[in-house]
C-alpha cells in the first residue's frame, strides 16, 4: 500500500483526508483514523507534509503485512471519525509483536 492508496481509501469511505496515527496501548498496536483532516483550515500539516506522513504510515502497514486487514476494516466499518473520537483498528502483529513493541 502506498500513501496515495491510503488517501484514496480514506477519501472513498468518508470524503475527507483524515489524519492517521499508529498508537501503542496495553501491549497492542492500533491504527487510528483521527478526526482532523487536511481540508480544515486548522489542520496542522501542509499538503506535502500530510502526504509524506501517509506514505510513512502506509510503509509501516506494508512492513507488518497489515494492509488487507486495515483496508477491510475501513471498507466495512460503520464508525466514522468525529471530534475527540478516532476510529481505532487493532493491528494483529502475531509473532512479530515483540519486534515492534518496546516496553517502557
Amino acid at each position: 500500500m502506498t500513501g496515495e492508496e491510503l488517501h484514496q481509501l480514506l477519501l472513498s469511505k468518508w470524503g475527507r483526508s483524515f489524519d492517521v496515527q499508529i498508537r501503542q496501548a496495553q501491549g497492542k498496536v492500533f491504527f487510528q483514523i483521527m478526526w482532523k483532516y487536511l481540508e480544515q483550515a486548522s489542520f496542522p500539516m501542509t499538503e506535502a507534509e500530510y502526504f509524506s506522513h501517509l506514505e510513512e504510515m502506509a510503509s509501516y502497514l506494508t512492513a507488518w503485512g497489515s494492509t488487507a486487514q486495515i483496508q477491510n476494516f475501513i471498507e466495512q466499518t460503520r464508525e466514522r471519525p468525529r471530534l475527540g473520537k478516532a476510529v481505532s483498528i487493532p493491528i494483529d502483529l502475531g509473532e512479530r509483536a515483540s519486534e515492534w513493541i518496546v516496553e517502557r
